[in-house]
């Protein structure tokens, strides 16, 4: 009974650091729970609250937020909607601009929680084998699923920090109808660099325009193509005329 009394002491001793906690946080604390709604002059309110509420970016902090605020404790003030979409529209801002640090910080997250569930699923598999092998046999399979989208996490982690190689291949078609295949490897380090195209490497071997030896069965003066064996039989004697010339 002692050890009972202290432990619902100790437990309402850490209840009140949290209420306390939770009062220090609402004198600091301002949640905005507001919606906020811009109207342009041409549309009504319910039309401008239609695009607020199909906005994605409010879409999906309303959505995060239900996840995210699971986390706290039920006498913490949370924050209110605005605060998340101010965030969500942050972090998109930045992406649209080109910042991947939101992306790169997300995958590399998500490949630490999906291996410490694999590891954590391979250990219970482990417990359960020999004696309860089906329970062993799910535990299993749900860690190598956690193992493979780790290692699909990670590979689009690293394709996103590698530069990218594009190949351009541009075909001239020169009088008498002969072309050159020329080959370009442009190397996308992100960014502008995208866009140009200037001092990028290129196949070799190409050379210019119309300098390649001319294709097989080609006549450079013009002439048809040979006949094989002889250039041509004789010309076939005209029956017709041969009868009318009898007659």
């Amino acid at each position: 009974m002692r050890n009972l009394s202290k432990h619902r002491r100790e437990g309402a001793q850490d209840k009140g650091m949290i209420m306390a906690k939770g009062k220090k946080a609402d004198d600091g604390m301002k949640p905005e729970n507001v919606l906020t709604v811009e109207q342009a002059p041409t549309e009504t309110g319910a039309r401008a609250m239609a695009r607020k509420l199909l906005q994605p970016q409010l879409r999906n902090a309303a959505t995060a937020s239900t996840f995210a605020m699971k986390v706290l404790g039920d006498d913490v003030e949370k924050p209110g909607i605005m605060d998340f979409l101010d965030h969500v529209q942050k972090a998109t801002a930045k992406a649209e601009g080109g910042d991947l640090a939101i992306a790169s910080a997300m995958l590399a997250s998500q490949a630490v929680t999906l291996d410490t569930m694999f590891t954590e699923l391979a250990r219970r598999a482990a417990i359960n084998m020999g004696e309860y092998i089906n329970a062993a046999e799910r535990y299993g399979r749900l860690a190598l699923k956690a193992q493979s989208n780790c290692r699909a996490t990670l590979e689009a982690l690293a394709k996103l920090h590698q530069p990218r190689e594009q190949t351009v291949r541009h075909v001239h078609v020169n009088e008498g109808a002969q072309a050159v295949i020329a080959d370009q490897f442009h190397h996308h380090a992100g960014g502008h660099q995208n866009e140009e195209s200037a001092e990028q490497p290129h196949a070799a071997g190409t050379g210019a325009a119309g300098s390649s030896p001319a294709m097989l069965g080609h006549d450079a003066q013009g002439n048809g193509l040979p006949i094989p064996g002889d250039q041509g039989g004789e010309a076939m004697p005209d029956a017709r005329r041969q009868g009318q010339r009898r007659t």
